[in-house]
C-alpha cells in the first residue's frame, strides 16, 4: 500500500503486522501531521466477530483521553477496508524492551506508575483492557508509556469494572481469545480468566502485576512450555519472590507484586489507584533514600524455607532405548510419586504437574524456578531382560548439587523394595522421621508378584485410549494379572472399569455389567474404598444411568486421591449426562490438572461449554485441546480416538482440510469403531454434511455407541435432530 492514498491519508511506510491488522505510517493531507493507520486484513473483515473486535478497540480507546493511553482519532471505511486512524507513535514496545533483560528499578516504577494511572483512568470510564501484555505496551522514546491494542476492552459502566456482583454485568472469558491468540495471551491472564469466569478491573491488575514482574526479573511469573503448564501456574502456583531472583529490589516492590498477583480476586489490589499509590510511596521512600533492598538472607529467603521440604519427582529417563519400556518407566515413576506422598513431612507435586517435563532438557533450577521446588529426584531406568537399573538423584534447586544419590542394580521382582529405599533415602536425606504409620505404608505392596505389576502397568497404558481393540488388549492385560496374582486389587478394579466402559461403548449385554459388578466387588473385598475400586464403581454405576450415585462415588475417589486415573473424565461425563453443564465447567480445570496425559477429560468440558452456549469460550478452550491433541500424535500417532477429536477441533476453528485429512486417517486406523465413527458425525455436522454425519452416527450405533442422553446433548449434533433416524436410534428420553 505504500504510496497509495486511501481516503486523504497517504500511506508512507509499513511500521508492522499482527494478527489483527497492519500498521503503517501515513500523513494526513488534510490537516499535515503523520498518523498511524492500522488495516484489518480483508480475510478477517468477512468474519463478524473479528469485525467487531477491531470496531470495539476504536471504540474503547477513542473514549478516552490519557498521555498513556495511544490516542485513536477515528474509525474509516474506504473501499471496504476498515482502518483505525492513531497518533503516530516512535520507540519500540515494552516486549522489544525486556528481550535485552530486565529494567532499571527507576525505570520500572516510572513506567508501571504510567500504565496503573491510565488503567484508573480507563476503569473510571467503564473499560476493561483484558489483554494488558509487554507487546500492548508501547514506550516512546521520550520514556512514555503507551497502552495499544483495545480489541478485547469490555466496555461498560465504572459500575459494572468495580464491584463484583451477580446483579451487573461483566465481561466473560470466553470474549478473551480466538484461535491463533499467542501464548503470550495466555502467560498474562488472570485465574478468573483461566477459569472462564467474570472478570472486572481486578484482571487488569493481575496483568500489571505479571508484567511488572518480568520488568524486573526479565521472565514471566508462570512459565512454561506449552498452555496447560501456564494456566496450572496462574491457578495454582505462587510466583518466586523478585527479590530473591534479584537481592538488589527491595522487598516491598515484592510485597506490592504479590498482592497484584494473588489469584483470589478479592486479597488483590481492588483499584489501580490503590495499586499506584504503593507504587508512588515505593519510589518516594527509594528517592529519599529511606527504601532499602534486602539482604541476601533473612525475609527474603522466607519463600525457600517455606517449601525447604517440597520435591519433584521427574520421569525417569528410559534408557534401554525400547518404546515398549516406556510404560515401565512411567509406572516405577509414578509408583515413586505416590511412595513419597505417604510421607506426611513431604510436600510432592502430581504426577500431572511433573508429566510437562517428560523427556524434556530442563535443569534442577530451572524446576525450581517454575514449580517451586525446594528439590528435584531425576534419574535414568535401563532394563535388560530380568535386571532393572535404575540411578536415582535428589538436587537441592537452589545449588544445583546434590545432597542424594544412589545406583540400583536389581532384579526386577525387587523394584517394590526398590522404590521402598528410594522413598526412605529422601527421607532420611532431607532429615524426616518416619511415624509407624508411614513406615507400614511404605512397606505396603500393590501385589507381591512382578509379573502382575507388569502387566496390570501395560494395560493401564492402552486403556485410557478407549477403543475397541485396545481396551480388548487392556482387558487382557488385566485378567492375566489376576491370574498371576488373584489378590491385585488395583488388577480387579482396572477389570471392572473396562468392562464398564466396555459395555457403555460397545456391547449393551448383560455380561459385560456382570463381569464389572464380579471384579468390582472382589476389588472392594481386597481394598475397600481405595480410590481406582471407587472410580470401577462409579463407571458400573454411569453405564447402569445412575448418574447421581456415579457422581457422588467418583468425588469420593477424588477426594482420596485428586489424581486418580479417569476420575476426572468420568466425573465430567455423569455430570454432562444429567445436564448439570456449568459444574463439568467448574471443575474443568482441575480436572485437567489431575488428568495428565488423559485427554479424554478435555470431552465433557467441550460438549458444556458448546451446551451452555458459550461460544467463544468454547472457541477460546478447543484451541488449548488443539495443542495438547498435536503433541500428543508425536508421541502416539497410532491413536485414532484422538486423531478424530483434534479433526473436529480443526473444523471448529475454520482449518477443514486439515480436519479432513485427520479424520480420514482416523477412519483408517479403526474403521469400524464406535468412538471414532461417533466423532466423525460430529465432525461432519461442523461441516455442514449432513448425511455424511448421520451414515457416520448410524455406523457409530450398529458398532455400539447406543447412549440417547448423551447423544441427544451433544451440541455437535444437533444440526440431527429432527432426522428421522436419528430420532429412531437415538429416542428422547424422560
Amino acid at each position: 500500500m505504500i504510496g497509495q492514498t486511501v481516503t486523504h491519508y497517504r500511506v508512507v511506510s509499513k511500521l508492522g503486522a499482527g494478527g489483527m491488522g497492519v500498521v503503517y505510517e501515513a500523513e494526513d493531507t488534510r490537516l499535515g501531521r503523520r498518523v498511524a493507520l492500522k488495516f484489518l486484513p480483508a480475510a478477517l473483515a468477512q468474519d463478524t466477530s473479528s469485525l467487531q473486535r477491531f470496531q470495539r478497540e476504536a471504540r474503547a480507546a477513542s473514549a478516552l483521553n490519557h498521555p498513556s493511553i495511544c490516542t485513536v482519532h477515528s474509525i474509516e471505511e474506504h473501499e471496504s477496508q476498515h482502518f483505525i486512524v492513531m497518533e503516530l507513535l516512535e520507540g519500540q514496545t515494552l516486549a522489544a524492551m525486556l528481550a535485552a533483560g530486565p529494567l532499571e528499578l527507576g525505570q520500572l516504577l516510572d513506567l508501571a506508575i504510567q500504565i496503573a494511572d491510565a488503567l484508573e483512568s480507563a476503569h473510571g470510564k467503564g473499560i476493561v483492557h483484558r489483554d494488558l501484555k509487554p507487546a500492548n505496551i508501547f514506550v516512546s522514546s521520550r520514556g512514555q508509556a503507551k497502552i495499544l491494542d483495545f480489541g478485547l476492552a469490555k466496555i461498560g459502566t465504572p459500575r459494572e469494572v468495580s464491584e463484583d456482583t451477580g446483579g451487573v454485568t461483566m465481561a466473560r472469558a470466553d470474549q478473551l481469545t480466538k484461535a491463533g491468540s499467542t501464548m503470550g495471551t495466555v502467560s498474562y491472564m488472570s485465574p478468573e480468566q483461566a477459569r472462564g469466569q467474570l472478570t472486572d478491573a481486578r484482571t487488569d491488575l493481575f496483568s500489571l502485576g505479571a508484567v511488572i514482574f518480568e520488568m524486573a526479573t526479565g521472565s514471566r511469573p508462570f512459565p512454561g512450555e506449552s498452555s496447560a503448564v501456564v494456566f496450572e501456574g496462574i491457578l495454582n502456583r505462587e510466583p518466586a519472590a523478585v527479590n530473591v531472583m534479584n537481592p538488589r529490589l527491595p522487598a516491598e516492590l515484592n510485597r506490592i507484586i504479590g498482592r497484584a498477583l494473588e489469584k483470589d480476586r478479592n486479597f488483590r489490589y481492588q483499584t489501580a489507584s490503590d495499586m499506584k499509590a504503593d507504587m508512588l510511596r515505593l519510589k518516594r521512600d527509594l528517592d529519599s533514600g529511606s527504601g532499602r533492598a534486602p539482604a541476601a538472607s533473612g525475609a527474603s529467603r522466607e519463600p525457600a524455607r517455606a517449601a525447604e521440604k517440597s520435591v519433584a519427582v521427574l520421569y525417569l529417563e528410559n534408557l534401554s532405548g525400547v518404546k515398549e519400556d516406556e510404560y515401565l518407566r512411567d509406572g516405577v515413576t509414578e509408583d515413586i510419586i505416590t511412595e513419597l506422598s505417604k510421607i506426611k513431612g513431604l510436600k510432592i507435586f502430581s504426577r500431572p504437574t511433573v508429566l510437562a517435563y517428560r523427556d524434556k532438557q530442563v535443569t534442577p533450577a530451572q524446576i525450581g524456578q517454575q514449580l517451586g521446588a525446594a528439590y528435584v529426584l531425576g534419574g535414568s531406568l535401563r532394563r535388560a531382560g530380568t535386571r532393572l537399573r535404575i540411578n536415582a538423584q535428589l538436587v537441592d534447586t537452589h545449588t544445583d548439587f546434590p545432597v542424594w544419590s544412589e545406583r540400583y542394580d536389581r532384579e526386577m521382582q525387587d523394584v517394590f523394595e526398590l522404590q521402598d529405599e528410594i522413598a526412605r533415602k529422601i527421607a532420611e536425606a532431607l532429615r524426616i522421621t518416619l511415624t509407624r504409620q508411614e513406615e507400614e505404608a511404605l512397606a505396603a505392596k500393590p501385589t507381591e508378584n512382578l509379573q502382575a505389576y507388569d502387566l496390570y502397568l501395560r494395560g493401564k497404558s492402552y486403556a485410557r485410549r478407549l477403543t475397541r481393540q485396545d481396551l480388548e488388549f487392556a482387558l487382557q492385560m488385566f485378567e492375566n494379572a489376576v491370574s498371576v496374582d488373584s489378590g491385585f486389587a488395583l488388577a480387579h478394579a482396572a477389570i471392572a472399569n473396562a468392562c464398564a466402559q466396555y459395555h457403555y461403548h460397545y456391547e449393551r449385554e448383560k455380561k459385560w455389567l456382570d463381569r464389572a459388578v464380579a471384579a468390582s466387588q472382589r476389588a472392594s473385598a481386597l481394598s475397600k474404598n481405595t480410590p481406582e475400586v471407587l472410580v470401577a464403581e462409579g463407571w458400573i454405576l454411569y453405564a447402569e444411568g445412575k448418574y447421581d450415585q456415579a457422581s457422588r462415588c467418583v468425588r469420593q475417589a477424588i477426594d482420596r486421591k485428586a489424581d486418580c486415573e479417569g476420575a476426572y473424565y468420568l466425573l465430567g461425563r455423569t455430570l454432562f449426562a444429567a445436564g448439570r453443564y456449568q459444574e463439568v465447567v467448574d471443575i474443568a480445570e482441575d480436572g485437567i490438572a489431575a488428568s495428565g496425559e488423559d485427554y479424554n477429560v478435555y470431552v465433557p468440558i467441550t460438549n458444556a461449554l458448546g451446551a451452555l452456549g458459550k461460544g467463544e469460550a468454547r472457541t477460546a478452550f478447543v484451541q488449548r485441546r488443539t495443542q495438547f491433541f498435536e503433541a500428543h500424535l508425536k508421541k502416539i500417532p497410532e491413536d485414532a480416538r484422538a486423531r478424530v477429536l483434534l479433526a473436529n477441533d480443526y473444523a471448529e476453528v475454520g482449518r477443514s482440510e486439515d480436519a479432513k485429512r485427520e479424520v480420514s486417517l482416523a477412519m483408517a486406523l479403526r474403521p469400524n469403531e464406535a468412538t471414532v465413527l461417533y466423532n466423525a458425525a460430529c465432525l461432519f455436522c461442523h461441516l455442514d454434511q449432513k448425511a455424511d454425519a448421520m451414515d457416520a452416527l448410524r455406523r457409530a450405533w450398529e458398532a455400539g455407541f447406543k447412549d440417547p442422553s448423551w447423544t441427544r446433548r451433544d451440541p455437535d449434533l444437533e444440526k440431527l435432530h429432527g432426522d428421522p433416524e436419528f430420532e429412531r436410534l437415538y429416542p428422547a428420553t424422560e
